[in-house]
């Protein structure tokens, strides 16, 4: 899911950015709860673009500051509900106290199976791509299955959540913003003009219902897709 919209949110209501970023806040653990209620497996959200770094210092220090405070707080709560907890992305621009954070709620969280729960911070799948490449010894062959190891080992990632079955998108813009772009090959792309502070239960299920619907031939025919499933 990319969170779009929360700064929109706050404009039209005559409040500050960071005021639809901490009702954003609020979401995500709705989001959270309700895909574990209905048994999704996967969840990544894209909590920061490595391109968000250029937004004005006091509103990326206090994303920062939500974002390690939200995830002290959920941890328990995770540990609970039976929800892993994973961050990708880069983290040498990280704070030592975010890192920190991040590390004891992957840890905590490590043995729960319900919900994967993938945080996208400081992500850029163009420059995940880039430094895969770089890493790549001259002269060795690499499969597909290789190079998606490669990506994942260079996010803090485990490679275990796969591709990307459904892309939702808040906020009415309709683009991948440098999201998962590797895994989203084949995804299917929902885009909700609800901004994220008001996105709800009930869109995210008729994003489902709407994915649910859809004919996914991954480059075949449907037969030999649905041959392939039988």
């Amino acid at each position: 899911m990319i969170m779009d919209g929360n700064g929109r949110w706050a404009n039209q209501r005559g409040r500050p950015r960071t005021a639809g970023h901490i009702a954003g806040a609020r979401t995500v653990r709705q989001m959270v709860e309700h895909a574990r209620r209905s048994q999704i497996r996967v969840l990544t959200l894209y909590a920061f673009s490595s391109d968000n770094w250029s937004r004005p210092q006091d509103e990326v220090d206090a994303l920062m500051r939500l974002f390690r405070r939200h995830l002290a707080a959920e941890t328990p709560k995770c540990q609970e509900n039976d929800i892993r907890i994973s961050v990708v992305g880069r983290r040498d621009r990280l704070s030592p106290e975010l890192r920190r954070s991040i590390d004891a709620a992957e840890e905590a969280t490590r043995e729960c199976q319900s919900l994967h729960l993938r945080l996208a911070v400081d992500y850029s799948a163009r420059d995940t791509m880039v430094r895969a490449a770089a890493s790549v010894p001259p002269g060795v062959s690499m499969t597909r299955e290789d190079f998606a190891t490669l990506l994942a080992s260079v996010n803090h990632d485990d490679g275990s959540a796969g591709d990307v079955d459904l892309l939702i998108r808040t906020g009415g813009e309709q683009r991948l913003s440098d999201f998962l772009l590797w895994e989203c090959a084949y995804a299917e792309l929902y885009f909700s003009r609800r901004m994220w502070p008001e996105f709800s239960t009930a869109d995210f299920d008729a994003a489902v219902e709407d994915f649910r619907a859809r004919d996914r031939r991954f480059g075949g025919l449907s037969r030999q897709v649905a041959a392939a499933r039988a």
